[in-house]
């Protein structure tokens, strides 16, 4: 199984748009982290910069 690897970092944010991502969170059942994780994979796959995925080794697929 692949590993995940994440980095935390501190962000800053007004507490109008903190308000305003904790309540799409909510609406969404999500975290308030996964909210924003998921606001920006979404953007950078609108946007076409997330990396390729690497395909399958025939050996993986083998199994």
């Amino acid at each position: 199984m692949a590993e995940k690897n994440t980095k935390s970092f501190i962000l800053r944010v007004d507490s109008e748009t903190m308000n305003a991502i904790e309540a799409w969170a909510a609406d969404e059942f999500r975290s308030t982290n996964g909210q924003l994780q998921w606001i920006i994979t979404e953007a950078l796959r609108k946007a076409k910069r997330l990396p390729k995925k690497k395909k399958q080794s025939q050996e993986e697929t083998d199994i």
